[in-house]
C-alpha cells in the first residue's frame, strides 16, 4: 500500500495508471467495517483502489465539530492495509485549498437546500466543492458512497449528472452494528445512556419500514411512527424526521416503493443521521 501527500504526487502517480481502472473511496477518516464495505466492493470491481482520508473543514459551520471531529491516521492506515488497498491519498488542507480563503465553490440547488441543506447551510457547498477536487484530481472510474448519508449521495450524483463527470456512482448499503445502530465515526462519542438513546432511531425506522410492508402509505403515519419510538428516549433535540424522494429530497405525501424515511436528531453532543428505504 502507498500513501500519497500531496495533489502533486497524486496527480503524477494517475498518470502512470490505466485509464478505466480506478475505484475511488472517498473517507473523511476513523475507518469502520463501513468504510471497510465500501473498499471491498472497490476492489471487487476494479483494477486498483484508492481511498482518500481527508477531513474536510469546509463542509462544517462554525458551531459544528471540526476541531474535535475524531482522527487516528495509525489505526486507518492499518485498516486499509489489512484490506489490501492500493493506494491512500492523505492531503492537507493548504494543499487542497491553497493559501487564499476565497476558492471557487460547487453549489447546487434544490436537493442540496432542504433538510441537511437547510440545517447546516454551506455543508453541500463544502462536500460538492471538495468531491469535485478530488474526482478531478483521482480521476476515478467509479466512486463509492454510503447509503447512510442519503442526501449527500443524492447530491452528489446530481452534480456528476450536471457537471458531466466522467465518474459512476455507487452506492452501498448502510452497515449497521449488530444492535442496529448505523456506523458513524460520531459513535464513538456516545456514551451507553447515549447509545441506548440513539438506538430509537433505528427501531422508529425499522418499525416504519414494518408497517409500510403491512400496506401503509400514508407518509405521516410512517413519520408518526418513528417519532413514537424516539419519544421513548432522551434526545437533545430532533432536527427532522421526514419521508421524501429519494432523487430530489422532495417531501411525499404518498409513501411510493424507493421513498426514503431520514431522521436527524442529537443525543447529547452528537448530532446522527439515518434513513431508511421502502423497499
Amino acid at each position: 500500500m502507498q500513501v500519497i501527500r500531496t495533489v502533486a504526487a497524486m496527480q503524477d502517480l494517475r498518470k502512470t495508471l490505466p485509464e478505466e481502472s480506478i475505484g475511488f473511496v472517498p473517507t473523511m477518516g476513523y475507518l469502520h467495517a463501513g468504510h471497510a464495505s465500501l473498499v471491498a466492493r472497490a476492489r471487487l470491481e476494479n483494477a486498483c483502489t484508492v481511498v482518500s482520508i481527508f477531513v474536510n473543514p469546509t463542509q462544517f459551520g462554525p458551531n459544528e465539530d471540526f476541531a474535535n471531529y475524531p482522527r487516528d491516521e495509525e489505526r486507518d492506515l492499518e485498516l486499509l492495509e489489512t484490506n489490501n488497498v492500493d493506494f491512500v491519498f492523505m492531503p492537507s488542507a493548504l494543499d487542497i485549498y491553497g493559501a487564499e480563503k476565497n476558492t471557487a465553490v460547487v453549489h447546487l440547488n434544490t436537493v442540496a437546500d432542504t433538510l441537511e441543506g437547510a440545517k447546516r447551510p454551506g455543508h453541500f457547498d463544502g462536500v460538492c466543492t471538495v468531491v469535485a477536487k478530488l474526482f478531478n484530481i483521482v480521476r476515478p472510474k467509479q466512486a463509492y458512497f454510503g447509503q447512510k448519508d442519503a442526501q449527500q449521495l443524492a447530491v452528489i450524483k446530481k452534480m456528476v449528472r450536471d457537471l458531466n463527470f466522467a465518474v459512476k456512482i455507487i452506492p452501498c448499503p448502510t452497515r449497521r452494528d449488530p444492535d442496529g445502530l448505523a456506523m458513524s465515526s460520531r459513535n464513538v462519542y456516545l456514551s451507553p445512556s447515549d447509545r441506548a438513546t440513539a438506538l430509537l432511531i433505528s427501531r422508529g425506522l425499522g418499525a416504519a419500514k414494518a408497517l409500510w410492508q403491512e400496506g401503509q402509505r400514508d407518509s405521516a403515519l410512517l413519520v408518526d411512527r418513528v417519532r413514537q419510538e424516539m419519544a421513548h428516549g432522551n434526545f437533545a433535540g430532533i432536527d427532522y424526521v421526514e419521508l421524501v424522494n429519494g432523487e430530489d429530497f422532495a417531501k411525499m405525501t404518498e409513501a411510493l416503493p424507493g421513498a426514503i424515511i431520514v431522521v436527524a436528531a442529537k443525543v447529547g453532543q452528537t448530532r446522527l443521521i439515518d434513513n431508511m428505504v421502502l423497499e
